[in-house]
């Protein structure tokens, strides 16, 4: 990793450097899980399916890039949640990307959207962006608001329950 690390302090290139960022599977679903308002650490495990280890290392690499802070809601015994920094926020476009790619890429049409989300602006649906499908205005985080589908959500749910009968 520290090669890695080199030679994106080496390069002008932001891809780069941001891959040494986000650059894995994990820390992009743990992202994922913040943006979908998940802020506990079983939580994000549960969704996620990484194991304690990788998502203790994601949690902390984010939190030392600036991505994330920790807070104390209980402390005996000591419990963090885990939130969005500003510089966190702003992966939510990098997010919606990856989304609109995956699903026209990597999914069946037959499968239909895992999310739908709202324009706020305009009261219709926004499609997968970076703007509005419905008023073609460009799309913010805090200018939506995201439904799971019925079947999106019967697998989140599946993945608690089988998380929990597991401890």
């Amino acid at each position: 990793m520290k090669m890695k690390d080199n030679m994106a302090d080496q390069t002008l290139c932001p891809v780069a450097r941001a891959e040494t960022v986000v650059g894995d599977r994990w820390t992009v679903l743990v992202l994922r899980e913040l943006f979908a308002r998940n802020h506990r650490f079983e939580e994000i495990q549960a969704q996620t399916g990484g194991t304690p280890q990788m998502i203790t290392a994601r949690l902390k690499k984010l939190e030392a890039d600036g991505l994330l802070t920790r807070r104390v809601y209980n402390k005996r015994p000591l419990r963090h949640e885990y939130h969005l920094t500003e510089k966190g926020e702003a992966f939510f476009p990098v997010l919606m990307a990856l989304r609109a790619w995956g699903e026209a890429w990597c999914k069946s049409p037959r499968e239909g959207r895992a999310m739908n989300y709202t324009h706020l602006t305009c009261g219709k649906p926004a499609g997968l962006g970076p703007v509005c499908e419905s008023c073609g205005k460009p799309v913010r985080r805090e200018d939506m608001v995201g439904e799971r589908t019925a079947k999106y959500q019967k697998e989140r749910d599946a993945r608690w329950d089988a998380f929990k009968a597991s401890r």
